[in-house]
């Protein structure tokens, strides 16, 4: 099976109190524990969006990191899976 094959793609968007409190950096800082790519961005109405590639058990435990540290901050969130499209480097904040 071709490496990106293995590897998903989750699309999830934060809302709650997610602007402000360091949500984008400390997402990164979790996602250099783990073997993902993408980005962490603000969006004009207030939610953070996040996009992560790699392989589901990877992106599974980057979340849930990332739900364990930032929880507290997210009063909702949405959810997407896909096929990974092998678009991304490294992980990185985006503006």
């Amino acid at each position: 099976m071709p490496e990106e094959a293995a590897k998903q793609r989750r699309e999830v968007h934060y809302s709650g109190m997610v602007q402000g409190v360091g949500f984008r950096y400390t997402v990164r800082r979790i996602a250099a524990r783990f073997l993902v790519t993408g980005f962490v961005k603000n969006l004009p109405d207030g939610r953070v969006q996040l996009i992560a590639e790699g392989r589901p058990e990877e992106l599974k435990r980057f979340l849930d990191a990332v739900t364990a540290e930032l929880g507290y901050y997210v009063a909702e969130k949405q959810e997407q899976l896909g096929p990974a499209t092998g678009w991304f480097h490294g992980f990185e904040i985006r503006f």
